[in-house]
């Protein structure tokens, strides 16, 4: 199954304002029908870099079956982290970085890896703020997320 994913964070006051993530899932079955998904959330005192991480590992789990994924962010911090191959070193060096420090959110880049492990997942970055259609939607649901209410604890993830 081919799907394709559009994620975007965003954080107000960034480090540790409100923040929020939103992501758009779309399919096509095999009679040409589209199916999309919209999904998003807000938090209390969060990062830019940790929503657009969030908006990835939700959007993955909400799959139920293993896909090919094309997915598409603004973010140079996700996408270089899989592109340039930064995690499989930051995994060779016990999630520490080239400078020997450690690695921030970790928590976040488990999760990631263990959301895209039943999958084929392809990054793709996209430029911001750059009239991409999909982008854009993302992007008003993850500031929407940020300025509603009953916004979340960004507590760590668990494995």
């Amino acid at each position: 199954m081919d799907v394709k994913i559009y994620t975007d964070g965003a954080a107000r006051g960034n480090p540790d304002g409100p923040g929020g993530y939103g992501a758009v899932l779309v399919y096509m079955d095999r009679e040409g029908k589209i199916y999309k998904k919209e999904i998003s959330a807000g938090y209390r005192k969060t990062t830019n870099n940790r929503m657009e991480l969030m908006a990835v590992i939700r959007s993955l789990q909400e799959l139920n079956r293993p896909c090919q994924v094309e997915l598409y962010s603004d973010s140079k911090y996700v996408v270089d982290a899989f592109n340039q191959n930064w995690v499989s070193g930051w995994l060779k060096k016990g999630w520490k970085k080239s400078d020997g420090k450690p690695v921030k959110n970790i928590d976040l880049w488990k999760a990631l890896l263990k959301a895209m492990a039943p999958h084929q997942v392809t990054f793709i970055w996209v430029k911001g703020h750059d009239g991409h259609v999909m982008n854009e939607r993302c992007d008003a649901l993850a500031t929407s997320a940020a300025d509603g209410e009953n916004l979340l604890e960004d507590v760590p993830l668990t494995e």
